[in-house]
């Protein structure tokens, strides 16, 4: 709890910062703030917060996904400062937003109950909604926004239904207890009910197809840095929601939701993959790249076993990079063009190639190739879901194969055109470059020692 409290005292901060210097200070405050929120999640928990287990239990599990989110989270806030330049009115809301949003992401990585759950969301998707719109010149901004908190407050209904039937079943909101209920009850039809209307709430959280409608709209409307953040950060904190309540809440009732899961994963990864080869702009493949993403991480539910977790993390991490590898050229290269289609990239290697190599190293990871993160991360997934799910993992290993065909086709752009589409004598700050080698190196290093991922955040 130490580490929420942090956080929350630097969003209140930030927040404030804006009455000086229309939120000058407020990026400097953030990155402070999360700097010293690492620094705590490293330490042991205060016993004084003990009396909260009930409600907030932040055990090592909690810490490891904690740690990787700031982590994220100090990326996404070294780009602000260019990001940012068209919101200087009220960039210290925005930075605000996105610390508050980071502590509902704490709460769910350490919810014990299923109060505690739903807190977590919304404290996560409320500041989502409004940063989505933040963009209050562009009519795309404000179509993401709307459809986001519309789509969101679907979802919470069904999150809140199906809380109300397994509270009704087993009369308790404690996932231990419901754990317990649930392999004594398995079929319990208003039990199985409740399972199945959370499960789909979970589902449109981390987008997993059919209920990934909002996200390639959400991600194309919404400013380049919220979306970094939303394909990040988010995705981290809903995965691990997901996994913790589905494993542990509902383990009894394990046979009733898998093949649910299943049938997800193969309309998730048929059906992104597919759309991602057709499109011809970068952020709206990219979106479809998050949702094929979801599917394989959903894989993670099938042969789980004591490393679930871990595997999980270290997927959610290099994706994670990978994401805001691929961000941070889109970003500049949306600030000067105007646009993001694959067209606007041509001949970046020439005037930005750190950055051109940041993206290549990052899109190779998210296809998988050897020697990236991507590659150990969906290595690690796969072979556990052969245990019981090699048809699925078959389609994962096909959608993996199409996904290389759009992500080479922004390499291509990049790198292989004679001359550089870019007339502007503006370059690419010194902090996006250092991001840059540091996503590049962090990348190829994990990918060719994953070991290095256990000594990063202390396992």
């Amino acid at each position: 709890m130490s580490v929420l409290i942090i956080l929350f005292i630097t969003a209140v901060l930030a927040l404030f910062s804006g009455v000086y210097n229309q939120g000058k200070f407020a990026r400097y405050i953030g990155i402070l703030g999360l700097l010293v929120a690492l620094y705590v999640s490293f330490l042991p928990e205060c016993s004084f917060f003990n009396q909260y287990k009930s409600m907030f239990d932040f055990d090592d599990n909690s810490a490891l996904f904690t740690k990787i989110s700031i982590v994220v989270t100090l990326l996404v806030f070294f780009l602000g400062g260019f990001a940012f330049n068209n919101h200087r009115s009220h960039q210290s809301e925005l930075y605000a937003l996105m610390l508050f949003s980071l502590s509902g992401a704490v709460i769910l990585f350490s919810f014990p109950n299923l109060v505690t759950l739903f807190l977590g969301i919304e404290v996560l998707s409320i500041p989502l909604y409004v940063m989505a719109g933040s963009n209050k010149t562009d009519l795309r901004s404000s179509e993401a926004a709307i459809k986001y908190f519309l789509m969101g407050a679907f979802a919470t209904g069904f999150l809140l239904f199906g809380t109300a039937l397994v509270y009704g079943s087993a009369g308790t909101f404690d996932i231990a207890t419901i754990s317990a209920y649930s392999i004594e009850n398995s079929k319990n039809t208003m039990f199985v009910l409740g399972i199945m209307l959370m499960l789909s709430a979970m589902a449109f959280k981390v987008s997993l197809a059919p209920f990934h409608m909002w996200s390639p709209d959400v991600y194309q409307g919404s400013p380049s840095i919220i979306t970094a953040y939303m394909a990040s950060v988010v995705k981290i904190a809903g995965f691990f929601a997901f996994f913790k309540l589905m494993n542990l809440a509902f383990v009894g009732s394990i046979k009733e939701w898998i093949n649910i899961i299943g049938v997800l994963v193969i309309i998730t990864l048929l059906l992104s993959n597919a759309m991602g080869l057709a499109q011809s702009n970068a952020k709206r493949m990219l979106a479809y790249s998050s949702v094929s993403h979801a599917g394989y991480l959903a894989l993670i539910f099938f042969g789980a076993n004591s490393l679930s977790l871990y595997n999980l993390a270290f997927y959610l991490f290099a994706y994670s990079l990978s994401t805001i590898g691929v961000f941070l050229t889109l970003i500049w290269v949306e600030k000067i063009k105007r646009e993001t289609s694959f067209e606007a990239f041509k001949g970046l290697a020439k005037t930005e190639p750190i950055a051109a190599v940041a993206t290549a190293v990052s899109l190779l990871s998210m296809a998988g190739i050897p020697l990236t993160a991507g590659f150990v991360a969906k290595f690690s997934i796969f072979s556990q879901a052969m245990n019981g799910a090699a048809f699925l993992v078959l389609i994962a290993v096909i959608g993996s194969a199409l996904s290389i065909a759009y992500y080479l086709r922004l390499i291509i752009s990049m790198f292989f055109h004679k001359e550089s589409s870019f007339k502007t004598s503006e370059k690419m700050s010194i902090t996006y470059n250092i991001v840059a080698i540091f996503i590049i190196v962090a990348i190829l290093a994990l990918g060719i020692y994953p070991d290095l991922f256990k000594m990063q955040f202390g396992l």
